[in-house]
């Protein structure tokens, strides 16, 4: 007698979740938590860039503008703890354009200084407007502080900003920024005083006209340093009396 023995088939079924059942947002661990911490405490202080403009005064000698800029890095750095500053000072015949990058404590301070003296008939600059600050940028475009002074005048044949938008000029006036800085951490090796005077010779297309920064000087939209202090200062929570009374008071 013989017997036929049937193999079933397997039926295994592999489970497929429902796509709209799983999660969509990474969960976090505590392995997650303590990587978080760890990396935030070796990054010292978060680091930001800003963006000034302004006029010089017409006897101010400008190698006492950058010797006065060096001497306030180093006092702010010895008597408050905070990241070291990087960036460019374009001095114009007039005008001039400032790139700052350090930390949120030492930018508070250089824009306290200039406040403090900004009343002072014979102090060398005037006029300051921020025009951008970025927060928490990941690495600097600046190895370290250079100063650079236009003597030459250049001719532009067209002012462009003067059919432009506040929008627009400041789109141009920020990529043209980041383009020279692109140039210069390029070309400019750490320990050298930088491109020095002829910047006009070698990036002319880089260079930003001089009409653009007085532009931007006088536009409403941008905040003095004063008016920016005033809000950075300013409590994001404010209770009103009719929060400390309970119940509110009512009229007979």
């Amino acid at each position: 007698m013989s017997f036929m023995v049937h193999k079933r088939k397997s039926s295994k079924k592999h489970y497929h979740g429902d796509p709209l059942l799983m999660p969509k947002v990474p969960r976090i661990n505590l392995l997650l938590l303590h990587e978080e911490k760890h990396r935030l405490q070796l990054k010292k202080f978060l680091l930001h860039r800003m963006f000034l403009v302004g006029y010089i005064q017409p006897n101010a000698e400008k190698r006492v503008i950058s010797e006065y800029y060096e001497q306030l890095f180093q006092s702010i750095l010895k008597h408050h703890l905070g990241e070291g500053v990087t960036g460019l000072f374009l001095i114009y015949p007039s005008s001039f354009l400032h790139i700052l990058e350090t930390s949120n404590g030492t930018l508070f301070r250089i824009l306290l200084d200039y406040v403090a003296h900004e009343k002072e008939t014979d102090f060398m600059i005037e006029n300051m407007k921020i025009v951008v600050v970025s927060h928490n940028i990941p690495t600097r475009l600046f190895m370290q502080w250079y100063v650079c002074v236009i003597n030459v005048p250049v001719l532009y044949l067209d002012d462009v900003t003067q059919t432009q938008s506040v929008l627009e000029v400041t789109t141009d006036f920020l990529s043209m920024s980041h383009k020279l800085a692109l140039h210069l951490f390029k070309t400019v090796k750490v320990g050298t005083k930088g491109p020095g005077d002829n910047l006009h010779q070698v990036a002319p297309d880089l260079l930003l006209p001089e009409h653009t920064i007085k532009y931007l000087c006088k536009a409403e939209e941008f905040l003095d340093p004063e008016t920016f202090l005033k809000m950075y200062n300013r409590p994001i929570h404010v209770i009103s009396d009719s929060e400390l009374v309970w119940p509110a008071p009512s009229r007979f």
